[in-house]
């Protein structure tokens, strides 16, 4: 986040106006931030910060003031990476996710997938209660070949294994939709290229970050979109409209 507060990113801002924006990976702590991002003019900030330094981090920008907002699940294993916020808004809960990598080691995929599992049942539990969710995030997971540029070359790496993609598959039976998908089911669009091969150039990259709504939020969903053009990382923006 310190990096892209000297690539423009308060100009983008100011330009795209967006009613929200999650950003993770933003390996930084309030503190550690300049006051003109950590407070922008026309929006209340959030940020929930790793206790290790300069790892992990989510950080949400919203117009509305949300009514609550929630810095974890209540589970210090996962909480304490900083990777989750919560906001609680008139019509929806919004979750703001960084989901684990599981590329280290065995130990932190399975991680990932105790994660994934967490995640799951806290969101099932707010939809229980009669709420509407939207989900923004980076997943670390393509889902499907269609979201990868090499699928073959990627069956054992982390990110596209069996096991990660059939959980994406198990969450989507439980009542959510991958917003993009409702719009474009083509190839060759992805939100990750890895930079040490400058493959962002060629296009060889992945589609990790997401919105995913409730289904009863479809009608909701006007566009879905991901913002290809926009450098400054490793990833690129995507986006989600809503109407009530």
């Amino acid at each position: 986040m310190r990096a892209v507060a000297k690539k423009g990113f308060l100009e983008w801002m100011d330009s795209e106006s967006p009613d929200v924006l999650c950003l993770q990976e933003t390996k930084a702590r309030p503190s550690q931030l300049p006051s003109k991002i950590r407070r922008i003019d026309g929006y209340y900030s959030y940020f929930s910060a790793a206790e290790r330094k300069g790892y992990s981090g989510v950080a949400f920008y919203s117009k509305v003031q949300p009514l609550e907002v929630r810095y974890g699940f209540g589970i210090n294993r996962f909480d304490h990476e900083g990777r989750i916020l919560i906001a609680f808004y008139e019509h929806f809960v919004l979750f703001n996710i960084y989901f684990p990598n599981g590329n280290s080691s065995d130990e932190r995929l399975q991680y990932k997938m105790d994660f994934y599992e967490a995640f799951l049942e806290y969101i099932q539990g707010l939809i229980h209660e009669g709420y509407s969710v939207v989900i923004c995030g980076d997943l670390n997971t393509a889902h499907k070949p269609i979201d990868i540029a090499r699928p073959k070359q990627n069956e054992k790496r982390s990110g596209f294994l069996p096991v990660e993609r059939k959980w994406i598959d198990k969450f989507l039976s439980r009542g959510f939709l991958d917003t993009f998908r409702l719009f474009n089911s083509n190839d060759g669009n992805y939100t990750w290229w890895d930079l040490k091969t400058r493959s962002r150039e060629r296009n060889v990259g992945w589609r990790l970050d997401y919105f995913f709504v409730s289904t009863d939020l479809k009608q909701c969903v006007k566009e879905a979109f991901i913002l290809s053009e926009v450098t400054g990382s490793d990833h690129c923006p995507v986006g989600l409209e809503l109407d009530s």
